[in-house]
């Protein structure tokens, strides 16, 4: 258990950052990493490069 909620918080957005930059999806089109998740037709998850405008599943 950490010694203060400072330590937690430190672990946590250590834990956050990494994450952040192993999740990051670039767009197969124009390679920019400007990509947003939507939800798709059939409910399921697509994805829009804000950049070019190329859309994937």
């Amino acid at each position: 258990m950490p010694a203060s909620i400072l330590e937690e918080v430190g672990h946590l957005l250590g834990a956050a950052l990494t994450q952040d930059t192993t999740t990051r999806l670039s767009c197969p089109s124009c390679g920019s990493a400007h990509v947003a998740q939507v939800l798709g037709d059939n409910g399921g998850i697509s994805y829009v490069c804000t950049a070019c405008g190329h859309s994937w599943s």
